[in-house]
């Protein structure tokens, strides 16, 4: 089982192989087919992430300590973002996802190189990421 920062750091690794972000974006938009997304049926208000520009849809859960985050998008470069902080989060216990630093989305560059909705669409899902783990604490 990584830690919190080996999952970062793996992300991090996989983007430093890319110099050009348009191959950054490619790998983005592979990383949010590689989740599952949540069911159709599961697609609701109260899923609905406030401040992305696309729709993001995100469920979360906490058993055995620990939480886990399932998430789609009508959007695949949303649906990527979202991905990527699935992997960092999903399986920690929510005091590891209240207490430590996201540093992957800088080290990336991602957030320079988003619009400004989009950007604060991210900042949206690590908030809301972080609120559900509130709960549990």
């Amino acid at each position: 089982m990584s830690t919190f920062q080996e999952k970062q750091l793996a992300i991090i690794a996989d983007f430093e192989v890319f110099d050009d972000w348009m191959d950054k974006y490619e790998l983005i938009i592979e990383l949010g087919k590689e989740i599952e997304g949540i069911l159709p049926s599961d697609r609701n208000n109260q899923q609905l992430i406030d401040g992305c520009q696309s729709r993001v849809w995100l469920d979360s859960s906490y058993a055995n300590n620990v939480m886990r985050f399932s998430a789609d998008s009508d959007a695949i470069i949303t649906k990527g973002i979202i991905a990527m902080l699935i992997k960092v989060f999903d399986g920690e216990t929510p005091k590891t996802i209240l207490k430590e630093d996201i540093f992957f989305i800088n080290k990336i560059g991602l957030q320079e190189h988003l619009s400004p909705t989009r950007a604060n669409g991210l900042l949206g899902m690590v908030k809301r990421m972080k609120m559900d783990a509130l709960k549990h604490v």
